[in-house]
């Protein structure tokens, strides 16, 4: 049956809260680290909502977004919810590589947790255009165009990185230790992918609008 409104409202008070735990939630909820109850709701929530869309008619979704669309908005969302996490919890990197260092192991158990949630759903909408024509021109088009929107948004943030990193005084620079820079170079890519998606979701909306 198709979430009804109540239903729909409902998930998103619940992934407000998954956001909360995740980026400002106590040190501890119930003697559980508040990230990893948010991630693991934040999961619920996106299969609920997953369910919910699946059980639309058949024809119904297809007749409005477009399988490119479909994995643009999917995409867009899930990355923007993984740079914003990644930098609230930037300062745990400061202490050293995750090995030695609980905290950065928690946030890249949690990042791993979401990458699973968003390969395995991609994967599951994806069934519902099986058989169907997934590709032509239009889409290629867009996904040219994004692609280079990607890759700009890309060099920006290295050029950045690397302009901060050569001409800021070394006394201010005392928290870029070689672990945390290859966090900053990691959280660099998340954002060409970012620009990337949101790119092709926006293109996508205007060709309909």
């Amino acid at each position: 049956m198709v979430l009804r409104r109540w239903g729909w409202l409902g998930l998103l008070v619940s992934a407000g809260l998954a956001l909360w735990l995740l980026l400002a939630g106590p040190s501890k909820v119930l003697g559980l680290d508040p990230g990893k109850l948010g991630m693991l709701l934040l999961v619920a929530t996106a299969w609920i909502s997953l369910y919910g869309v699946s059980q639309i008619p058949k024809g119904e979704l297809e007749a409005v977004v477009s399988p490119g669309e479909w994995r643009a908005w999917v995409g867009a969302v899930f990355t923007l919810v993984a740079i914003v996490y990644f930098l609230s919890k930037a300062p745990a990197f400061a202490d050293g590589p995750a090995w030695g260092n609980p905290d950065a192991g928690a946030v890249a158990r949690n990042l791993v947790m979401l990458l699973i949630a968003w390969t395995v759903l991609s994967g599951v909408m994806g069934g519902r255009w099986k058989g169907v024509v997934q590709e032509d021109e239009r889409d290629r088009e867009i996904e040219k165009k994004a692609g280079g929107w990607g890759r700009g948004a890309l060099v920006a943030a290295i050029v950045g990185l690397a302009v901060m990193l050569g001409f800021s005084p070394a006394a201010k620079l005392e928290w870029a230790s070689h672990f945390m820079i290859a966090n900053l170079l990691v959280s660099a890519l998340m954002w060409g992918w970012l620009c990337e998606y949101a790119a092709t979701a926006v293109m996508y909306w205007r060709d309909r609008h």
